[in-house]
């Protein structure tokens, strides 16, 4: 039987942690960073975060060997 194959843009994105869990970055951190966002929120957007419970099984699904 062949080799699944995953999804690049998935293997860029996401990091799998050693009890199971996806790890993330948060959005929105990319434009109007002087004016519209407050330093509070552009801080709390560096940090990563994980994957809810129902979106997991998607990607697990498209990263086979994660």
């Amino acid at each position: 039987m062949g080799k699944l194959k995953t999804k690049s843009g998935l293997k860029k994105r996401f990091r799998f942690t050693k009890k199971g869990k996806i790890k993330r970055k948060k959005n929105n951190l990319r434009h109007l960073l002087t004016t519209a966002k407050s330093s509070k929120r552009k801080r709390h957007l560096r940090q990563g975060t994980y994957v809810s419970d129902a979106d997991a099984h998607r990607i697990r699904r498209m990263m086979p060997y994660g």
